[in-house]
């Protein structure tokens, strides 16, 4: 599950990190060198702290070192990539693949990069464990063996983290089953060394060693399999002795794997932008200013670009409402923005951009603002796939005062049992009080005597984020962080509800067959 904010390790095949932060950009940290390959598979990792509703850059660099200098300029520079955090998270798998470049001409190879969650990965594992032919320890009797696990720090040194209960005179021991968190195990590092240590329990305290073994968690999940038998290795008795082989074996007998995860949903995003007024007239919030993004596309590419990391194709179907149609002036709710009723899908936000400029040439603008089509169109889609494979986020963006309240409450409350969620974005200096009741985080929305069933719309007015210096960048990080900070909640109360739990691999997502209907 996540949260907000996680922290999320990150695997490189790289030389060097960076972090882009506001304007300033971060040396993060390095990996360690490895020599004489054009295939290193680098060990360390680096710890970010992950906010799904923020848009976090990095910058990857990659050098061949000549000497021990920290200088990088007494290194050949091979290539670098630029990403987000959020799209190498979003990835399948979480593992990014992508070519490097930074070199003129020449081709640099390709870098691999994977994220696992990890400060708070609430993935627990069940085990069992049961000895075989333990060393006797014991003058009058056998031994009274239990185990004791260590994990691994990043010092080198180990950690305790479990200890079984003892089980008295056997040398076949079956210890109980027990349960604990991954984290609590490996740190959330599936492939960090775990270290079991078995012992002789004696009543002094003073207990006898009988060997140890390692694993790890990626190891121990494979399940019960030769792969889980265990060589009790006592290294004393192996220097002495040129006969020895073991001290006995320790199987894993039974796991069971809780698993819960977030981001292996696809989320596929629904667009909609109201059209008032005439965008020629500088006073329209339409008005395309060739020095500056209008209060729409601001809108549209805050939020857009951070959702669409977790697009897997990227394909975003855009549409508007209020607006009169060429070539017979139809009044439509329900538009695509490329002109093309049939495949609404634009590609990437910057498609769904080109498509919002090229409709403000084609249609005029015109009112009622009727939100109720536009949720209802969502959520037919939302609708046809309710095996939790898919999410569907819903992004509407007006500068009007509602039209058909009632109409939208029985929209919503009809909607909040469906796998979406709806971001309304207010520019302009309209008033937008009804905006706020849609909202529902303080009393949940109803219509004809039902509540919703989860609150599943945010609602934020853009000019409270509006930087006073006019810095249109920061303006757009305030706009998404707020926008975006209830998704990941509203998205695991409907998971929940229904108890649905991620499949590794989400299948593509195919859209209804019938084309879009255009409504008068």
């Amino acid at each position: 599950m996540l949260k907000i904010a996680e922290m999320w390790e990150v695997y490189t095949v790289n030389r060097d990190l960076y972090l882009r932060i506001g304007y300033k950009k971060i040396l993060f940290g390095r990996t360690e060198v490895i020599d004489n390959t054009l295939n290193p598979d680098f060990v360390r990792k680096f710890i970010l702290d992950y906010f799904f509703e923020e848009r976090q850059n990095l910058k990857f660099d990659l050098y061949d070192v000549d000497s021990k200098s920290t200088n990088l300029s007494k290194h050949d520079f091979l290539g670098q990539i630029f990403c987000t955090l959020g799209e190498v998270v979003g990835s399948l798998g979480g593992r990014m693949e992508k070519s490097l470049g930074g070199i003129p001409g020449k081709k640099c190879g390709t870098i691999i990069v994977k994220a696992e969650e990890l400060s708070n990965c609430r993935e627990s594992v069940m085990m069992q464990f049961c000895g075989n032919k333990l060393d006797k320890k014991d003058f009058f009797g056998k031994s009274d063996p239990f185990l004791v696990f260590y994990r691994s720090n990043e010092d080198g040194t180990f950690t305790i983290c479990h200890k079984t209960e003892v089980v008295k005179n056997n040398l076949n021991p079956v210890w109980q089953a027990f349960k604990m968190p991954v984290r609590a195990l490996c740190n959330g590092d599936y492939d960090r060394t775990i270290k079991v240590e078995v012992y002789d329990w004696d009543r002094d305290g003073g207990h006898d060693f009988i060997g140890e073994f390692s694993t790890s968690y990626r190891e121990l999940s494979r399940g019960q399999s030769q792969f889980n038998v265990y060589e009790v290795i006592n290294p004393k008795k192996k220097g002495k002795k040129k006969k020895y082989l073991n001290s006995g074996t320790v199987s894993k007998h039974f796991s069971c794997y809780m698993l819960f995860f977030f981001l292996v949903y696809d989320f596929y995003t629904f667009s909609f932008i109201w059209f008032p007024g005439n965008p020629a007239q500088p006073t329209s919030l339409h008005y395309m200013n060739p020095y500056q993004l209008n209060a729409y596309a601001m809108a549209l590419k805050a939020v857009g670009e951070i959702i669409q990391d977790y697009d897997s194709d990227k394909m975003f179907p855009a549409l508007g409402f209020g607006a009169k149609l060429p070539p017979d002036g139809r009044i439509s709710h329900e538009f695509a923005l490329n002109g093309n009723p049939q495949n609404p899908y634009c590609n990437g936000i910057d498609g769904v951009m080109e498509a919002y400029y090229q409709s403000l040439k084609s249609v005029t603008l015109y009112g009622p603002t009727n939100f109720s089509p536009v949720i209802n169109h969502v959520a037919r889609y939302a609708a046809s796939i309710k095996d939790g494979s898919q999410y569907f986020i819903l992004l509407i963006i007006t500068d009007g005062v509602i039209s058909d309240m009632a109409q939208t409450k029985e929209s919503i409350v009809n909607a909040a049992c469906l796998p979406m969620s709806i971001i309304i974005v207010g520019v302009g200096p309209a008033e937008f009080d009804a905006m706020i009741e849609l909202d529902g985080d303080e009393v949940r929305i109803s219509s004809r005597g039902r509540n919703a069933e989860r609150d599943i719309v945010q609602f934020v007015p853009f000019r409270d984020y509006i930087d006073r210096t006019g810095n249109h960048i920061l303006s757009m990080a305030r706009l998404a962080k707020d926008v975006l900070a209830e998704i990941p909640d509203q998205f695991l109360s409907y998971m929940k509800t229904r108890g649905i739990k991620p499949s590794p691999t989400p299948p593509p997502y195919t859209p209804p067959g019938h084309p879009l209907q255009t409504q008068i």
